[in-house]
């Protein structure tokens, strides 16, 4: 059963080393990030389970122990996804900062599995797939990753989209309030043109919430670099 979860955006830059100068202007998303943690810790879960996008096809299963790192974004820094363990595969960007969030936060509270999402998965399998994850132990914590749109401004990578701000807003809004019926309506395709890279996983964490009567908190919501980064919780 699903007992606690934390939504927080998954950009590199999240990282102060990637971000380098800039890393001030993401210090209020860390410090949201670190207080969502928290929360996981303080339900005492069996199971955390990461679950965050990995392309258009997906990689499945990341056992406790993959290994990533931020070479990729000019900085020799590697991560590990919880303790020591045996895997050849390796963590896909948006798995690499929940790895350095949980590192960076002391996690030691229970063990840990990564799920990586197709970012064009239907909201139907995204919902049977949160479900089953629900059912994997007692006590079961989410640790969802994923961007809202990329086209709020100008200069964002998807450009300027006028219906980014409102999806955006609507995607807070329902996060901010465990609304899992809203979660689950969340349109793919809209989703897809607007690049918002957490709707799947939004799902998936709305299907494993069907039924735990969590209660919602939105911690952060900005578009710093024209791309909707949102922190919350449920608990």
């Amino acid at each position: 059963m699903l007992v606690a979860a934390a939504v927080c955006p998954c950009p590199p830059l999240l990282v102060p080393e990637v971000a380098a100068g800039a890393a001030p202007e993401l210090d209020a998303a860390r410090a949201a990030c670190t207080d969502a943690l928290g929360v996981l810790a303080a339900a005492r879960p069996d199971l955390l389970v990461v679950v965050g996008p990995a392309g258009r096809s997906g990689r499945g299963v990341l056992p406790e122990g993959t290994r990533g790192s931020f070479r990729g974004f000019g900085v020799d820094l590697g991560v590990r996804l919880g303790r020591e363990g045996a895997s050849e595969r390796e963590l896909p960007p948006s798995f690499a900062v929940a790895a350095w969030l949980l590192d960076r936060t002391g996690w030691s509270y229970a063990p840990i599995e990564g799920l990586g999402v197709g970012e064009p998965l239907e909201p139907e399998r995204c919902i049977e797939t949160g479900r089953g994850i629900a059912a994997r132990a007692e006590r079961v914590a989410l640790l969802v990753m994923g961007d809202a749109s990329a086209c709020r401004t100008l200069k964002a990578p998807g450009y300027l989209d006028e219906r980014a701000a409102p999806f955006d807003a609507e995607v807070a809004r329902a996060l901010g309030a465990a609304d899992v019926a809203a979660v689950q309506a969340l349109d793919a395709g809209l989703a897809y043109e607007l690049k918002a890279s957490g709707r799947a996983c939004w799902q998936v964490l709305a299907g494993a919430a069907e039924g735990a009567g969590l209660g919602g908190s939105l911690l952060y919501e900005d578009a710093p670099y024209g791309v909707g980064y949102v922190v919350a919780t449920w608990s």
